[in-house]
């Protein structure tokens, strides 16, 4: 592991030195768990999340076809 330094407010440490009470769990441990799930929450796969986009415009009603609807706005970036 890796020694580090972090800052709270004081409404932070009180939180987390009752739930380390609770739980039974240090406060370093409850931290490393928060960063984790952070980690996880954030860490999306690019390739993932493309594969998962793919289609959602499908059925859509409000664009009409999406072919004319992408050369539109490709239209209108080119007259930037």
């Amino acid at each position: 592991m890796v020694r580090t330094q972090i800052y709270l407010d004081e409404g932070q440490k009180t939180a987390l030195d009752k739930l380390s009470a609770e739980s039974g769990a240090t406060v370093s441990e409850l931290i490393r768990r928060a960063v984790d799930e952070f980690i996880a929450r954030r860490g999306v796969d690019f390739e993932d999340a493309l594969e998962r986009s793919f289609g959602i415009w499908r059925g859509r009603k409000d664009i009409g076809k999406t072919r004319d609807y992408v050369r539109k706005l490709r239209s209108e970036w080119e007259d930037r």
